[in-house]
């Protein structure tokens, strides 16, 4: 057998639409690439597009929120999870603010050496939205070590707030490590030699400095609201404003960014890989606002800046069907982002790529009839067809491909789909116990609702038993509708209310894509799976669960027949 190094096949279609994107230096929304797990969307932006958006001009700033998942993450030499990433251990919200944060202030570095951002512009551009004279008056009191030193400088009240800035700077850049500094210009070249004239090495030294001291403002104001905050968490509310103050700087470097872009000059974007993760990460901590609240205000501020002012591309890429369609109404409206929706390749266009540099015809056929042409899934059977257990399954006459196949399936029921459900259920069963203390809207209980009736107790038995009923009538539903819910025929949005959808979109089984409005496995591996895990379920029922289910679906049974997929009128 042949091992074929495998290949990143170019998708012109979409590789066109992103380049169109990136190649304006400001734009008027942020753009959102979305759609199922497993169709290649990471692997395009960076195998193929992230290292164009990094010659001549342009520079990109490349964040992955999922890097710290050591577990599931290819930096750590693993394999992305097929579940959702919330399922995995998030990371702290301290650690996503922090890898974000880095990364623009190397891009605003990156402007400073070509000159494209100045210590003026930083001052304006802060000066904008933040009242600078008591911090800047702060500063320069904590500045002055001796009493000497502080009565000499008391400054009057009548003093601009620009020549506090000026003062400032010069006294922050006595304060820092003035090789550090020419440290992050990169002031001399490889033999040791300045390679700028003194005026021009001062001219970006005191850009930098103005860029520590623009943070070293913001974090004292952030300071100031740290109660007002620490109350906001206990209390669980909402403040727009203290939400904002903890997105203060990364939104500040990104408008200054937006302002120096320049087209053949400086041209810099922003790609921000599973975004979902910002969204669940984990606040340890009263230093900021809950996780959604600074991922909403973050994003808030992206497309204000951009209605506004027009901002840098900013390119998110996700897995998590929310924000397909559910994030364009929270956030305004149905065109409030622009929208690349990957589903990856048709049948027609994976055999073409797949056959015969890397499977044969007749393991083709029971590819596409088995896993469909999912390329991560694609991937991991190849890998798995080199492997030495397949060389060992094939010297046994009386195994076939199929067998390598079904081993496959196997490994997927037990290492995603099976705990993915586990998880599920424990959603239900969370669900079940904020219906029965109120937390639950009456218009998702409506009348005829399946989920209607949760368990009025605490007995964790019986809301386990209430959980999987509903989680296998779902699924059965499911199999009746051919796996293909159109959410939005007839606006019969109900199928969004029902927990059970909700529990398996959340743990990453399901995608609700866009365009068009189908809800569904995230492919046709995964569908088996699911068609396993329900018939396990049945076998192992007792008589009395099996009569509670079939009373389940003949009394109160989910059917969602009416939204199948064919249905696409």
């Amino acid at each position: 057998m042949v091992k074929k190094a495998w290949k990143i096949i170019p998708r012109p279609l979409l590789e066109t639409a992103l380049n169109n994107h990136a190649q304006h230096h400001r734009v008027p929304q942020p753009l959102i690439v979305h759609g199922p797990r497993g169709v290649g969307k990471t692997t395009l932006i960076l195998e193929r597009l992230l290292n164009d958006w990094n010659k001549g001009p342009h520079f990109t700033g490349y964040v992955d929120f999922a890097e710290s998942i050591k577990d599931h993450h290819p930096k750590h030499s693993q394999s992305f999870p097929w579940y959702s990433w919330s399922n995995c251990d998030p990371p702290t919200l301290s650690y996503c603010k922090t890898q974000l944060e880095t990364c623009l202030e190397s891009m605003v570095q990156s402007g400073i050496r070509l000159g494209a951002i100045s210590s003026s512009q930083i001052f304006s551009t802060l000066n904008k939205w933040h009242s600078l004279n008591t911090a800047l008056r702060r500063i320069l009191s904590i500045s002055s070590s001796d009493k000497r030193a502080a009565k000499n400088a008391v400054i009057s009240d009548k003093v601009s707030g620009s020549v506090l800035w000026e003062r400032a700077v010069f006294v922050l850049s006595a304060r820092l490590n003035a090789e550090e500094i020419d440290g992050v210009l990169e002031l001399r070249d490889k033999k040791g030699k300045k390679s700028l004239s003194v005026e021009e090495q001062a001219y970006f030294r005191e850009a930098i400095v103005a860029l520590k001291l623009a943070k070293e403002v913001v974090e004292m104001q952030r300071a100031w609201r740290a109660n007002a905050i620490a109350h906001l968490n206990r209390t669980g509310g909402f403040s727009r404003s203290l939400a904002n103050s903890c997105t203060d700087w990364p939104c500040l470097l990104i408008e200054l960014l937006s302002q120096a872009a320049e087209i053949d000059h400086f041209q810099p974007k922003l790609v921000i890989n599973n975004i979902e993760v910002l969204r669940n990460a984990i606040l340890t901590d009263d230093s900021m606002v809950s996780a959604s609240m600074y991922h909403d205000s973050l994003i808030w501020r992206i497309i204000a800046l951009g209605a506004n002012e027009r901002c840098l591309p900013v390119i998110l890429v996700t897995s998590d069907s929310y924000y397909s369609y559910k994030a364009y109404l929270e956030f305004g409206f149905i065109d409030i982002f622009i929208s690349r929706e990957t589903f990856g390749w048709t049948p027609q266009e994976a055999k073409m790529h797949m056959v015969t540099d890397y499977f044969s015809h007749s393991e083709w056929t029971v590819i596409t009839e088995v896993l469909g042409p999912n390329s991560r899934h694609l991937f991991e059977l190849y890998a798995l067809k080199q492997s030495s257990y397949y060389q060992k399954l094939m010297d046994d006459k009386a195994s076939t491909f199929e067998d390598i196949v079904d081993a496959y399936l196997a490994y997927l029921q037990v290492t995603a789909v099976n705990p993915a459900m586990d998880k599920a259920l424990l959603f239900l069963q969370k669900f079940a116990v904020d219906a029965q203390r109120g937390r639950v809207p009456k218009d998702r209980l409506r009348f005829g609702a399946p989920w209607r009736h949760p368990p009025r107790t605490d007995d964790t038995s019986l809301l386990a038993e209430w959980a999987k009923l509903q989680l296998m009538d779902f699924v059965q539903s499911l199999v009746n509708a051919e796996f293909g819910v159109n959410y939005l025929a007839d606006c019969s949005l109900e199928v969004l209310d029902d927990p059970s959808a909700v529990a398996l979109m959340e743990v990453g089984l399901l995608y609700a894509q866009r365009d068009p409005s189908f809800m569904r496995p995230i492919s046709r591996g995964i569908q088996r799976c699911l068609v396993r895990w329900l018939v396990q379920e049945r076998m192992q029922l007792s008589f009395w669960n099996l009569l509670q289910f079939q009373w389940q679906r003949i009394i109160r049974g989910r059917s969602y027949r009416h939204l199948m997929l064919q249905d696409r009128s």
